[in-house]
């Protein structure tokens, strides 16, 4: 028989075991918060806090008798075309050309930059898409150009055409990368008699660093290329294509919305663009495994008033207008999209949803295989004569329009 001072006695274990059980799921639940909390403003820092470029490949050995590197294996370094490799050492930058054998973890490529024996190389490297990193190497008239912006002066290189047409393209380059990113375009435009101007904007390392030193995807960023629109009219610019890499896509966009001189554009080309952050965002957390809800805090502070403790001194990132599938209804100008289903860093899916909310704007041109702006490398005859073609049309029917 349980008496009345045992049952009181077991509700006391019961009650002092109920405590014990809270306070560690209450620590827990704490823990779990404060771990999360981390997670995501180390997600939302990164997105924004330009860096220095990261290695991705190392290099397993130098055969300078046969002009051959051999890199570790990964899905950038497999991949056919010519391409570049940041290094450093007795060298800091490499062209590299055919892979000529493989293994489950290395790859052996030609090199296109002649190495001497003596060279001596880290073994941390980064697999690039430039191939040209000096204007130079394009062997076409260039002068260096500064253009005046509200955060300062920023360089750009200028490549005129080799007859004045009026006709200009501004060149915008992504995230984490510089001018040099766009050369691999010069001579396609300069063919079509073109002007192209490669142009630098807040942050990039090589423009003037704005009051927070951190990138908002292309929300401000497009003030500084807007400034690069007003230096081509003035030079003489009548008709301006904007070219704009990944990030440099989203900025090309935001001045296709924004910008005071939107008479002058007539096409915008985008190579692997960022179309939807969100989106994109979302996608590049999901290969780091972070959890959904950590992903949705991370993007809420990016993009919220209360996310400043979280995303550190970068300004609130307006997500919303750098959604450019929802704003699809307030672009008015044709635009041909270079894009790789097998991009690995930026989905298509923005491009492919772009696409079909304004097929009467948007060309699409979707690629396989090839890695993230990485299109030219991987197919460069493809490349270029999808834009050639596309501009040509557009060249076409700008003349018609002007004449009727």
């Amino acid at each position: 028989m349980i008496t009345p001072r045992r049952a009181a006695r077991a509700n006391g274990r019961i009650a002092v075991a109920l405590r014990i059980v809270s306070a560690i799921l209450t620590g827990s639940l704490v823990t779990l918060g404060v771990a999360s909390t981390f997670v995501a403003a180390r997600l939302a820092r990164r997105v924004v806090t330009p860096a220095a470029r990261l290695a991705d490949t190392r290099i397993l050995s130098l055969d300078t008798a046969a002009q051959t590197i051999t890199l570790s294996r990964n899905p950038d370094t497999s991949l056919p075309g010519r391409y570049g490799l940041f290094t450093s050492g007795t060298e800091n930058y490499l062209k590299l050309g055919t892979v000529l054998a493989e293994t489950d973890t290395a790859v052996t490529r030609k090199l296109l930059t002649h190495i001497d024996g003596d060279a001596r190389l880290d073994a941390d490297a980064a697999f690039s898409g430039w191939y040209f990193d000096r204007p130079e190497q394009l062997q076409l008239p260039f002068t260096n150009e500064v253009i005046g912006t509200a955060i300062g002066p920023c360089p750009a290189w200028l490549f005129p055409a080799a007859e004045d047409t009026g006709r200009w393209v501004i060149q915008i380059h992504g995230r984490g990368s510089a001018r040099s990113e766009a050369l691999r375009a010069v001579p396609v435009f300069h063919d079509l008699g073109y002007t192209s101007l490669a142009v630098s904007y807040r942050n990039d390392g090589e423009a003037p660093r704005s009051k927070q030193g951190t990138y908002t995807l292309g929300a401000t960023e497009w003030r500084d290329v807007d400034a690069a629109v007003s230096f081509a009219i003035r030079r003489g610019a009548r008709e301006i294509i904007l070219m704009g890499w990944s990030m440099g896509g989203q900025i090309a966009l935001q001045l296709d919305l924004n910008s005071a001189h939107r008479e002058r554009i007539v096409g915008l080309i985008l190579e692997s663009p960022a179309i939807d952050w969100s989106e994109v965002l979302r996608y590049q957390a999901g290969l780091l495994h972070v959890p959904k809800p950590v992903i949705s805090f991370a993007i809420g502070a990016l993009s919220s008033d209360w996310g400043a403790p979280v995303r550190g001194p970068g300004e609130r990132i307006p997500l919303d207008r750098l959604d450019i599938v929802s704003r699809a209804d307030e672009l008015k100008h044709p635009m041909l999209v270079l894009h790789s289903d097998e991009d690995g860093f930026v989905p298509s899916g923005g491009s492919h949803a772009l696409a079909l909310a304004r097929p009467d704007l948007v060309t699409l041109e979707v690629f396989n295989t090839a890695r993230h702006t990485k299109l030219w490398n991987y197919d460069q005859e493809r490349w270029s004569r999808a834009i050639t073609d596309w501009v040509e049309a557009l060249d076409v029917k700008t003349a018609a329009g002007a004449g009727s």
